[in-house]
């Protein structure tokens, strides 16, 4: 029957809450299937130990409906539990037009964010349908199903408030493309690690100050990233390339970063780099983490020595995006379901390219002009916006322990 049909129909919503324990909702549907209902609906929350179940059942046989109640309350308070049953017509009424799911991420989520957020999903003519949390630590994620409203307009409602309201936040389409296999492509320096990588050859090479300043201005955007690229390499000049594993030697992967990997290829996502540094580091990531893709710039190497040139194709802010599209060609995942990850201006294009982009600790210009932001210093944090819940991570540090 369509939604019209059965909207007069008679049902009973039977609501149980009390203490959680093992047996409660088997022996709920036990009580009731004496009586031929058909479940229309079922609920189930537990929160700190107590349980709130709600079934939406048809009536029964005429005449057994007050037996119904009386055998329901009399089974509860056996269970040291409360019954509340209440009758009405027909089943939950019709989600609105576009559904979204918003993932807020808080540390800590406070009550008066949390108002803040739920009154602009109601301003923008949104409905929470329901509430789920993700993660307790090391954020509070927590993700609101909501219909009514359209992602997009959503999105601008509540991403561009999100700093107001002293929390991350993410929107996406909700549907079977949620869990569906992904792209996952980061940007290195900064990002999956806590390095930028040509400072870390600048310090072997004594030009470390004059690399850190091009480097700011390139990563704010006040400067041609090739140009800047160019000008901090040709300092390099004359340096053993036996500096190379030093380097490699120093670099520090970003909190968060191993278990975001190894969850997503748990997961069965790919997982890639692009990097305005350099191969000679990020070809040593993608093997030591198991990447499907990697690709950066080239340090020139001649005779042992680093000429202070770079060599093959520039991956500057165009390029990051172009290999996006590449990788995801090469993965057989559409663009819309790619991930990028980036904190600097020339991760931008990239960010704008993916079906999410998040900007990680990033500069304000980035900040504001992705999908999304994460301000946590924690990397696996991007997997609560994928819907991932702390348990599936968990699952799968253990799965890899065994």
């Amino acid at each position: 029957m369509s939604a019209s049909q059965t909207s007069d129909v008679p049902t009973l919503l039977v609501k149980i809450f009390g203490k959680d324990r093992p047996g409660i909702t088997a022996g709920l549907f036990d009580t009731l299937a004496a009586y031929s209902v058909d479940v229309v609906d079922i609920e189930q929350v537990v929160t700190r130990g107590r349980m709130v179940l709600c079934a939406l059942v048809t009536p029964p046989p005429a005449g057994l409906e007050g037996d119904l109640r009386a055998t329901v309350h009399s089974w509860a308070e056996s269970m040291k539990m409360q019954a509340e049953i209440i009758s009405g017509l027909g089943d939950n009424r019709p989600r609105g037009l576009g559904r979204s799911l918003v993932t807020v991420l808080g540390h800590p989520l406070t009550a008066e964010s949390t108002a803040a957020i739920a009154a602009r999903i109601t301003k923008a003519g949104g409905n929470i349908d329901r509430i789920f949390r993700l993660a307790k630590y090391p954020v509070t994620a927590v993700e609101f199903a909501v219909s009514g409203v359209e992602t997009e307009p959503l999105r601008t409602a509540l991403v561009t408030h999100a700093a107001t309201f002293g929390v991350d936040i993410a929107v996406v389409a909700a549907g079977l493309h949620r869990r569906a296999q992904r792209l996952v492509v980061m940007d290195v320096d900064s990002t999956l690690i806590q390095d930028e990588v040509i400072e870390l050859f600048a310090a072997h090479a004594g030009c470390e100050d004059e690399v850190a300043e091009v480097t700011a201005a390139a990563m704010r955007g006040e400067l041609d990233f090739e140009q800047s690229l160019h000008a901090r390499v040709a300092l390099l000049e004359g340096l053993d390339a036996s500096v190379v594993d030093k380097v490699r030697s120093e670099v520090r992967l970003t909190p968060g970063a191993r278990t975001l990997i190894r969850t997503l290829k748990r997961l069965g996502y790919q997982v890639g780099v692009v990097s305005g540094g350099f191969t000679q580091v990020t070809d040593d990531l993608k093997d030591r983490l198991g990447l499907d893709f990697a690709q950066a710039n080239t340090l020139e190497i001649v005779d042992g020595k680093l000429t202070g040139k770079v060599t093959g194709e520039i991956v500057d802010r165009a390029g990051k995006a172009r290999l996006l599209r590449r990788f995801a060609a090469e993965a057989g995942v559409p663009l819309a379901q790619t991930v990028a990850i980036g904190d600097g201006a020339n991760d931008l294009d990239m960010l704008n390219a993916a079906g999410l982009g998040v900007a990680f600790n990033a500069k304000p210009l980035v900040r504001e002009a992705a999908h999304t932001a994460v301000n946590v210093p924690f990397l696996d944090t991007v997997l609560y916006l994928l819907g991932v819940t702390r348990e599936e991570v968990e699952a799968a540090d253990t799965h890899d322990e065994d």
